[in-house]
């Protein structure tokens, strides 16, 4: 096989919102491809993908209820390098960022790398980006811890609660792998438990959902901790938690760094 004939594999993020958020870049990859693999869960959003290229095959038939979701990630990978191996230029087009919360590609280009391919990752607009903007949350400002909702459930994690703490995938709180597409009331009111060793249960929190389509609108809902079992959620819902303390300064830091400046 010559070079020009070597398979090569790039993963692209479309972004939150269909069509505002592809880079040209990520739609450059997706037009020169051979084949394109998309995994999304809106069949508008597929439907769009496949204005842009011959080929589109959708991943999404490799999930199922009960299958765990591990085995479904690596066959996700395996399918996108077998047309790789074959001297493909292939294409996996996922939501958001497809290096955020997105398993799969990021175990492919790690076996495409191993194997001698050339692969790589593009960045797109994620669910983080579209929540800092629309709950207006400045990150930098406190401090921003992110979980996987059930990631923190299962691990005795030190929060810091003067930063804001978003939990993703709230949605799906409580999956332990055996491929859950939802959660119920008593998975959330361990969350809740969980979330009460450093929080009020009367703390307030935010519901918010990003917008992928044009014309819909995010969902921001506030609520209190405690009201959590009995609201509504799906896969894409996230959590958002503010702080509930200040910031506690350090004057012994403070004052070595005002020595360097010759302030001390």
């Amino acid at each position: 096989m010559t070079e020009s004939q070597r398979g090569m594999l790039a993963c692209v993020g479309l972004g939150m919102t269909l069509g505002s958020h592809l880079t040209p870049l990520a739609r450059s990859h997706i037009a020169s491809a051979d084949i394109v693999f998309v995994g999304v869960s809106d069949g508008v959003v597929e439907a769009w993908v496949r204005r842009m290229h011959a080929d589109v095959r959708s991943l999404q038939p490799l999930y199922a209820e009960g299958k765990p979701r591990g085995e479904t990630y690596r066959e996700m990978a395996d399918v996108m390098l077998a047309e790789v191996r074959a001297g493909r230029r292939v294409c996996g087009v996922f939501y958001g960022h497809p290096g955020v919360f997105a398993q799969a590609p990021h175990d492919a280009i790690a076996r495409a790398r191993a194997e001698g391919f050339d692969a790589l990752m593009e960045p797109g607009v994620s669910s983080e980006d579209c929540l800092y903007a629309d709950l207006g949350l400045d990150p930098g400002r406190v401090g921003c811890q992110h979980y996987g909702a059930t990631q923190f459930m299962l691990h005795r994690r030190v929060v810091d609660t003067a930063a804001w703490l978003i939990l993703w995938q709230v949605g799906l709180t409580g999956d332990l792998g055996e491929g859950r597409f939802d959660t119920d009331p008593r998975r959330l009111g361990i969350l809740v438990d969980v979330l009460a060793r450093d929080y009020p249960r009367d703390h307030p929190a935010i519901v918010y959902r990003a917008p992928t389509l044009p014309f819909e609108r995010p969902r921001i809902e506030r609520i209190a901790l405690s009201a959590l079992p009995g609201t509504p959620l799906g896969m894409a819902e996230t959590l958002a938690i503010p702080p509930c303390s200040e910031l506690a300064s350090d004057p012994g830091i403070r004052a070595r760094l005002a020595a360097i400046d010759g302030r001390g």
